[in-house]
Parts: structure tokens; C-alpha cells; sequence
């Protein structure tokens, strides 16, 4: 389905320097603040306190989450479970605080704004389960890279695979660098926010990466600037689209979703406008910069056998 159709090829690899200028030094700043700033983790990676509390009355989690902030815990994670009078609270380490005094603390604040809540559970949740989390999820990071290197080397070229990882990876680490500059929280949603990210903007790739393969067939007196301009241009309608009917869906979440949405969706905003320009600007623009042509992804074979005369003998096909 098309919206709109441009006519005219726009020049994008004509730009491609300055966009990728533009990317080089966007990656830069991101890995800068990730090394001198670090990322603000969650209590599921940094280990802390974990508090179950039931109401009377459905609990308004909004307050709470009030409460427990003003004791000092700006980034407390507050979310029902199992039915909306169930509250879990997490709460990140402190120092020389112990897990049993920040859930007295906690449970005396919380019966100052309502006097019939009741704690069914506290546990502390060490360090070393955060250092599982971490390495599962960088594991879980590392499967889907090369996961989709080797698809898009098998479907395409290895040219191909490698322009898109070298794009998602730019889109991941921007991400991430905006974490690590504004200091946000980083939790487990954020990182599952981020692994979307990675095959959302691979299926940008995809398409732009399929069209310029449709193109080297259809135009054979296109040289590899233009098809890739012509295969860029031809994807724009579905582009906004696609994205401006996904980034409608994470907005609502990031507007509506409440707390317990707000970075995830946050991460998946970034990622969706970072993954347009890399899939249009960086990945297509590296793949012509490592040289990709028509015979890389159009074989040829010649027959050997039948009518010499055969107008089609040694046709490419």
C-alpha cells in the first residue's frame, strides 16, 4: 500500500559522507558517556530490596510510588501483581543501610498514608543475580547479532550483513548513550526495548536491501549510487507508514503507559527514529562503501548445451 509515490529519484548517496560523518560522531559521543558516565541499572542488575504489600482496597500505585520516592528513592519501581490490591516495591542498594531497615522505614510510610496495608514479603535481592542478568542479556545481545549477520549473508551478501549490523549496532549503543548522558534508569524492559529495536530496524534494512537487489535486475544501466537511490526512494511511502503507525502505538504507551512504560517506551522512540536513519542512511551507504555491485547479488550462468542460434543461450539469468 502506497500513500504517496515519488516520481523522481532522490540523491541520497549523494549525502552519504555527511550522513555518515553525522552517524560517526553521534556513535562517538554515545560510547563517550557510556564510558565516562555508565549506565543508571535497575535493581535487577545492581541487587536490592524487594517488598510485597497488600490493601484493603485497590491500591493507587501512583501514591505510593509518592511515598516511597520522598524516603529518598527517586527511582523505586512500584507495580501490582497477581490482583491490583498486591503491591511489589523494589528498592536499589544503600549504603550502610540494611534490607530489613529500608522495608521497616518503607512499611512505616506507607501505614502513615494508609494504616491498613500489610507486608507478606520481603527479600533482598543480592548482587549476583544482577551479574546474571547482565550476562544473560549480553548474551541474549551477542545470539542476535550474529544471528541476523548470518541471515542477511545467506539472503543477501555478506556485504549486506555487514552494513546492517554495523547500522543496528550504531542504533543500540545511541540508545544506550542517551541512558547513560540523562542518567535514566536502565531495567530489564529498557534491554528488552533495545533487543526490539535490533530486529525492527533489521527489517528496514531488509526491505531496502530487497529493492536494491529488484533494482540491479530491473535497471542494469543503473549505476550503484543510483539503484540504491532508486531502492531508497521507492521504500519512502511504506517507510512512514510503517514507522509513524508504530511510533503512534510506543508514544501512547510513553503518554499513557505510566511509569512502569515510560523508559521502555522511551528506548523504543529513540530506537525507531534512529533506526530509520540508519537503515536508509548508514547501512545502505556502508554496503556501497565496501563495494557492493550487481554481480554480487545476480549470478550468472551460461548454457552450454542446446541450439547455438538460441537467441537466450548465454543469457544471464
Amino acid at each position: 500500500m502506497e500513500f504517496f509515490r515519488i516520481k523522481k529519484d532522490i540523491p541520497f548517496m549523494k549525502h552519504a559522507l555527511i550522513f555518515n560523518a553525522i552517524s560517526f560522531i553521534t556513535f562517538a559521543l554515545a560510547v563517550f558517556f557510556l564510558l565516562t558516565r555508565g549506565l543508571h541499572l535497575s535493581v535487577e542488575f545492581t541487587g536490592g530490596t524487594v517488598m510485597e504489600v497488600a490493601y484493603s482496597q485497590p491500591a493507587e500505585l501512583s501514591k505510593v510510588r509518592e511515598t516511597v520516592s520522598a524516603l529518598g528513592y527517586p527511582d523505586v519501581q512500584v507495580q501490582t501483581f497477581g490482583s491490583a490490591r498486591d503491591v511489589m516495591i523494589r528498592l536499589p542498594v544503600q549504603k550502610d543501610v540494611t534490607s530489613a531497615q529500608q522495608s521497616e522505614r518503607v512499611l512505616t510510610a506507607l501505614k502513615s498514608a494508609d494504616p491498613e496495608v500489610t507486608l507478606r514479603r520481603t527479600e533482598f535481592v543480592g548482587p549476583q543475580v544482577g551479574e546474571e542478568l547482565v550476562h544473560g542479556g549480553l548474551m541474549a545481545l551477542a545470539m542476535v547479532v550474529v544471528g541476523i549477520m548470518i541471515y542477511l549473508a545467506f539472503r543477501f551478501e555478506w556485504k549486506f550483513g555487514v552494513a546492517a549490523i554495523i547500522a543496528n549496532l550504531h542504533d543500540v549503543v545511541i540508545i544506550l548513550g542517551f541512558f547513560a548522558f540523562f542518567q535514566w534508569e536502565f531495567s530489564l524492559s529498557v534491554l528488552a526495548a533495545v533487543l526490539a529495536v535490533l530486529g525492527y530496524s533489521v527489517n528496514e534494512s531488509v526491505v531496502i536491501f530487497d529493492r536494491i537487489r529488484e533494482a540491479f535486475r530491473k535497471y542494469r544501466k543503473m549505476t550503484t549510487h543510483e539503484v540504491i537511490d532508486h531502492a531508497i526512494t521507492s521504500t519512502m511511502s511504506r517507510t512512514i507508514i510503517t514507522h509513524a503507525s508504530t511510533e503512534a502505538m510506543v508514544l501512547s504507551m510513553f503518554f499513557f503507559g505510566g511509569p512502569s512504560l515510560h523508559y521502555f517506551a522511551l528506548a523504543l522512540t529513540i530506537g525507531i527514529l534512529f533506526g530509520i536513519y540508519s537503515s536508509v542512511f548508514v547501512a545502505a551507504a556502508i554496503a556501497m562503501w565496501l563495494g557492493v555491485k550487481r554481480e554480487d547479488l545476480i549470478k550468472t550462468t551460461t548454457k552450454k548445451d542446446g541450439d547455438p542460434n538460441d537467441p537466450n543461450a548465454g543469457a544471464a539469468v
